[in-house]
């Protein structure tokens, strides 16, 4: 018998909807006819990325969700059930940073960041996990970072939080594995650095503009992943052909590839950024309204 396809009418629940991995991997899912379920701060942007999912030829429901409050991802999971009785997986996608020396951010950016990067993939992977079990069944997927397995400097609450993410991942995949609980899969993905909105979004402190660690990719890379994790899950990738090599390295050697990555960085973000103004970005508080392609 043909094997079943692992979109069409299938419901997807996707956190940081509104831009970036999130939106690009909706509108895929949507492409391939599934229903997803849309969350993320600015509920305006989500409209229009409803809007895009739909006439891609899926179904969307948008729950305005900050995913740093455990009560709103309560609702965003009560919210899924009521209107599809069920979801098959959950992509938490939601994500912030506050860029610069760690003693120079201030302390309430990195708790923030902690929040949302750690917490708020706590809290979703919880909800996720409970409904799977009911059902026998379901895909868990974690977008944490390639500094989730390679520290960087001027990332230290974003670096803890991705750390914590994929410390989690693992620590859940093991759990199953000793149940001999073969139908519920926990992924986790490691982007290296992407064109994406998110350093435009990112908390700055270092007094130029925020821009991504070299090489950055296409996000339709990454985006590409997480789809494909769908229909063939794997526990972990790193998106971004030059981040498995470089963790590969980073096994033999860490200390060699931590000082590389530290120069990197510096050299980026701090000797050939323009200027910019500090700011925290979208750490608290989702930009305001502009317009969605």
């Amino acid at each position: 018998m043909p094997k079943s396809d692992p979109y069409r009418a299938k419901i997807f629940v996707i956190t940081g909807a509104s831009s970036g991995f999130g939106k690009g991997t909706a509108v895929e899912l949507a492409k391939r006819g599934a229903c997803v379920v849309l969350a993320a701060r600015n509920a305006e942007n989500l409209e229009v990325v409803a809007r895009l999912c739909e006439a891609a030829g899926g179904k969307a429901l948008a729950v305005p969700t900050d995913v740093s409050d455990p009560a709103a991802v309560a609702n965003l999971a009560k919210a899924t059930l009521g209107r599809f009785k069920h979801f098959d997986g959950w992509i938490n996608d939601a994500g912030v940073a506050a860029i610069g020396r760690f003693d120079t951010v201030p302390l309430e950016d990195h708790e923030q960041v902690i929040r949302t990067d750690l917490l708020g993939t706590t809290y979703g992977s919880h909800h996720a996990l409970k409904h799977f079990r009911e059902r026998g069944r379901g895909t868990l997927i974690n977008v944490a970072s390639v500094i989730g397995k390679i520290p960087s400097p001027l990332y230290a609450s974003y670096a803890a939080a991705k750390f914590g993410v994929v410390g989690l991942s693992d620590a859940i995949r093991q759990e199953l594995m000793e149940e001999g609980v073969e139908n519920i899969h926990v992924c986790t993905v490691m982007p290296m650095a992407h064109t994406t909105e998110f350093f435009e979004h990112a908390g700055n402190y270092t007094g130029k503009k925020a821009v991504p660690i070299p090489p950055a990719y296409d996000p339709q890379v990454t985006i590409d992943a997480i789809v494909g994790l769908i229909a063939n899950p794997e526990d972990e990738i790193i998106t971004g052909w030059q981040g498995g090599p470089f963790s590969f390295l980073h096994r033999l050697m860490p200390k060699a590839i931590e000082r590389l990555m530290a120069a990197n960085v510096a050299g980026a973000q701090l000797v050939d950024a323009p200027p910019d103004a500090k700011t925290s970005g979208t750490v608290h508080k989702p930009k305001r309204v502009r317009k969605v392609s």
